[in-house]
């Protein structure tokens, strides 16, 4: 293939193109969870699809987005309190630990993200987009709590029954969908604190997918 004849690289998976700004056990999860790894995809070097993905002009685009992700969190998690008091030099570090596969290096300062005052029972709202393969949606997200009124840890079920109730089967119905993170179907009676605290991917969002139960 000719220099010329080659626009911008992108990933394809059946047909569908992979979104580059969404974590990639994200897009595995809501597209591939039943099929056999390794993951087989496709690399397209034209055709970009312009209409169903954005553009990734440079590495800076992708450590932009991240970070904007980490400051959207932490604005639902401490009001922006936490990343507002870091540094740049903390910012760098967070995203340079990620990049360069540095657990150590990412989590030093990553778990002051996720912390919260002791006299509190988790954080402000819970950072979480939920992902549909049935829509055209993007994502469902919203402010929500992750401790009752009344003092009670909401669970994994209480969020999806209050912003996704068709997720959740009737408890005399059959089961339709599989709720996934990171790969895994967590009990809905998990506390969603717990799992923010566990389960977030790096950007400090619990990705949620919801894809139709398997049939075989």
């Amino acid at each position: 293939m000719r220099q010329e004849d080659i626009s911008e690289i992108w990933f394809e998976y059946e047909g569908t193109p992979l979104k580059w700004h969404y974590p990639i056990g994200l897009l595995f999860d809501l597209l591939a969870s039943s099929s056999a790894l390794p993951w087989n995809i496709t690399v397209h070097f034209k055709s970009f699809p312009e209409k169903d993905l954005l553009h990734c002009p440079s590495k800076d685009a992708i450590e932009a987005h991240f970070m904007s992700c980490v400051k959207e969190a932490d604005a639902l998690k401490h009001k922006s309190q936490v990343i507002n008091e870091m540094q740049k030099k903390d910012h760098k570090q967070l995203w340079m630990g990620l990049q360069n596969d540095r657990f150590d290096q990412f989590w030093a300062i990553n778990r002051k993200l996720m912390e919260y005052p002791a006299e509190e029972n988790g954080f402000r709202y819970i950072p979480f987009r939920i992902y549909q393969t049935t829509t055209e949606r993007p994502f469902i997200q919203k402010l929500f709590r992750p401790v009752a009124a009344d003092g009670q840890l909401h669970t994994l079920g209480d969020l999806l029954k209050d912003v996704c109730p068709s997720a959740v089967a009737p408890e005399d119905g059959e089961k339709k969908n599989q709720v996934m993170i990171h790969g895994i179907e967590p009990m809905l009676e998990t506390p969603l604190q717990w799992l923010s605290e566990h389960l977030s991917y790096p950007d400090n969002f619990l990705h949620i997918s919801i894809i139709p139960q398997p049939t075989d």
